[in-house]
């Protein structure tokens, strides 16, 4: 992430801004308390100054200092925050910064998130409030004082941080459930219990937002908290007088109907719905007043809220051990929104709102202006090239009209496959490598559109420019590339897919292109002379912070289940077999992440779901300011290409090629069944550029090992040379309906 000094102090003063209204930094626990008592988190921090989470806690923890530009501007918002927040009285002899005494120990960490199971609550408790470890019977309620759960934090100055932890100590979500004896529960993460004394619907959404004190802190400075959530089991429905499974006419509108009488009382309440109205994922709310939100989240996981493909089993899960789950998820990445793709898309805008406040006018108040970094709250055109089939911008051409390479941007993951030399036919084995986090890696770092496209003709083409452009490839000759600089490598391109087309044929003509594809026409030696392109001049870095918290969750859960960053290539391959049966919970939330990923990137393009649209009209996704086609492609572009220069470099220094390549999974014969048989590692160092085992996004894992006998027998069979063999290399599962016969 790459920040201007005038970049850096706007965004301070909008820190500042946002909390109301020299080169020595204070000392560590005074950054932390100044923090506090403006109620601004690390991620918010972070955000501003263009660097990650754990550089603010190394900062506060005093392990490590800013330097540069960075170091004036924390030293700016620190300043501003000490005079808005002065040390409290204390002792003379007393240094700033720290507190006049010793704190008392700090207090046991906060259960319930990943890698930790229901922990044991202190013994006083509020009425009403219990502590339910696992699925033990529920203790007697007794009239004993208010009693907080634990924070993690050792006692200190009163802060804004701790009334976050008033607004939402009991965590962002809550499972509501009945048990034996008809009383309706709320299990919280960390195992607390809690009684409900809601009657209907509208008052369960009185009692979350009055008392359940449920929801989460934004995630950066301009944002909103995110809305409570309340996962609503199958009894639960049954109390509430709502369907225990959706009819099919249901499901396919994915609601129930307006006249049902759950949705009348919440009418009578003055609630309302949103246009998805009562469904899986539903938000009932009253408008805003001021800045207070009025909106609860519900999740119907037997309505199918909690798709299998991603959630696996976590719909039949217990109330408590689902509650974990989820919290896990919310806290690492966000409160669910809905699906993992509705969910990935929220997080983009969580990090970047449309807007913020703006300074203070002549009068003294604030207005909402645009966001810088953000795709803004307006929807933009995409260039024609860009828009898919359908679309109001190709409403002119003819009905049946087939759009070529040369009218339509085809930026898309491989699917390729080719026949097995004589050579590789001699060896035991198929080995497919899998490509961690693939999609999440290409978006890090990407730099792309926030604005709308200009059109340009005979541009110069510009490798750090965003955009479309139409250019002739075919001249690329892959046997024979640049690897370096000034260092060539001759190839045998026919074993080897174009980088230029997901099917990996070499183009024939002029054909449009997302920015990294061409760049790395360049990069391979090639001159490229553009004869149109769409280009957006207005553009960030907007799906650094994206990646980054999606990356910190996935990596932060593989290490609970084992399998840390750090690990050698053999312990990291012994590390990852099984990793998914020592705690499948935590399992689920690794497979959640990862939908997140390639679910929000498919939802901007998303296109139309029914609604009785015909090719040429608008559909609801067009409203949107999120939906850009343009970053996806360039998501997907970089994708790929970045798996195409791992091919090359492998392919240069060892003569191996793939046989078959599936999106992110590639496969290789091999005499051994492991990816240390054929990944040149010397002196455990893998190559220069190339495939690297290991567990952060962009490194490999092994996918899986077939024979390659099983190989040319499927192939055989179906009587498919080509039949791509990545797709059933974990398994080696194929069915008649996966070849078309």
């Amino acid at each position: 992430m790459t920040h201007q000094p005038d970049e850096l102090f706007s965004a301070v003063d909008s820190l500042l801004a946002a909390v109301d209204g020299g080169t020595v930094l204070p000392a560590p626990t005074e950054r932390v308390r100044l923090r506090e008592a403006a109620g601004l988190t690390q991620a918010a921090i972070a955000q501003a100054l263009g660097v990650r989470v754990p550089s603010i806690t190394a900062w506060e923890a005093g392990r490590a200092e800013p330097k540069g530009e960075r170091l004036e501007a924390y030293r700016r918002l620190l300043d501003g925050l000490a005079h808005r927040y002065p040390q409290p009285a204390s002792p003379p002899d007393s240094n700033p910064g720290f507190p006049p005494s010793p704190p008392p120990p700090p207090a046991p960490s906060r259960p319930g998130l990943a890698g930790t199971g229901p922990q044991t609550m202190p013994v006083a408790a509020e009425p009403g409030v219990m502590q339910r470890p696992g699925h033990a019977a529920r203790p007697a309620r007794t009239g004993t004082p208010l009693s907080r759960r634990p924070t993690g934090k050792a006692a200190g100055p009163a802060s804004a941080e701790a009334d976050d932890d008033l607004r939402f100590e009991n965590g962002p979500l809550a499972v509501i459930d009945v048990d034996t004896d008809g009383q309706v529960l709320a299990y919280c993460v960390g195992g607390l219990v809690r009684d409900v004394p809601a009657k209907s619907i509208p008052a369960l959404v009185d009692w979350t937002l009055k008392e359940a004190k449920l929801g989460q802190s934004k995630l950066s400075g301009p944002g909103k908290d995110a809305d409570p959530l309340l996962v609503l089991t199958a009894s639960a429905l049954e109390r509430y007088g709502l369907p225990a499974a959706l009819t099919e006419d249901e499901r396919l509108a994915g609601r129930i109907p307006e006249g049902h009488k759950v949705i009348r009382q919440l009418a009578r309440a003055e609630w309302k719905l949103t246009k998805r109205g009562f469904g899986p994922w539903a938000r009932i709310y009253r408008p805003a007043q001021g800045s207070e939100r009025m909106c609860v989240q519900l999740c119907i996981p037997s309505w199918n809220a909690l798709d299998t493909r991603h959630w696996g089993h976590a719909a039949q899960l217990p109330p408590a051990e689902l509650a974990r789950l989820l919290g896990t998820f919310a806290s690492r990445v966000m409160t669910p929104r809905g699906s993992t793709a509705v969910t990935g898309l929220e997080l983009m805008t969580a990090f970047h709102p449309p807007t913020r406040a703006s300074e203070p006018g002549a009068d003294g108040k604030r207005h909402s202006e645009h966001n810088p970094g953000s795709l803004g709250k307006d929807p933009v055109d995409c260039a024609p090239c860009e828009a898919p089939d359908g679309h109001p911008l190709l409403a002119g051409l003819p009905r049946f009209h087939v759009r070529g390479p040369a009218e339509k941007l085809f930026e898309e993951a491989y699917d390729w496959a080719r026949p097995m030399t004589d050579a590789e036919c001699t060896l035991r084995h198929l080995v497919g490598i899998d490509v961690n986090m693939a999609f999440a890696a290409g978006a890090n770092g990407l730099v792309v559109g926030l604005g709308e496209p200009t059109q340009v003709k005979q541009p110069v083409f510009d490798p750090k420019l965003p955009g479309s452009w139409l250019v002739d490839l075919s001249h690329v000759d892959l046997s024979r590339v640049k690897v370096g600089k000034d260092k060539w490598a001759d190839l045998d391109a026919s074993l080897l897919p174009s980088p230029f087309t997901p099917k990996g044929e070499r183009p024939e003509g002029p054909a449009w292109y997302a920015t990294p594809t061409v760049a790395y026409a360049q990069e391979l030696g090639y001159d490229v002379r553009p004869v149109e392109a769409w280009v957006r001049y207005d553009n960030g870095r907007y799906l650094d912070s994206w990646y980054n918290r999606l990356r910190d969750a996935y990596l932060a859960t593989m290490a609970d289940l084992g399998v840390g960053a750090d690990l050698s290539p053999a312990d990291f391959l012994a590390a990852m077999d099984g990793y998914r049966q020592r705690d499948p919970q935590l399992a689920i939330v690794v497979s959640a992440v990862k939908a997140t990923v390639k679910g929000g990137l498919g939802k901007l393009r998303e296109r139309p779901r029914g609604e009785g649209w015909k090719p040429g009209q608008p559909w609801r996704a067009l409203s949107r300011p999120t939906w850009r086609p343009d970053i996806r492609a360039a998501v997907i572009s970089r994708t790929r290409i970045n798996l195409h220069r791992k091919l090359v470099k492998h392919a240069a220094f060892t003569g191996q090629y793939p046989v078959a390549i599936l999106s992110d999974c590639v496969v290789y014969a091999a005499d051994g069944e492991s990816p240390l048989d054929f990944l040149p590692y010397r002196d455990g160092k893998p190559l220069p550029g190339g495939f690297k085992l290991g567990v952060n996004p962009g490194l490999v894992k092994h996918e899986g090992t077939q024979s390659v006998l099983w190989g040319e027998g499927v192939r055989e069979q179906f009587n498919a040379p080509e039949l791509n063999l990545a797709r059933y290399i974990k398994d080696g599962t194929v069915t008649d309906q996966d070849t078309g016969e």
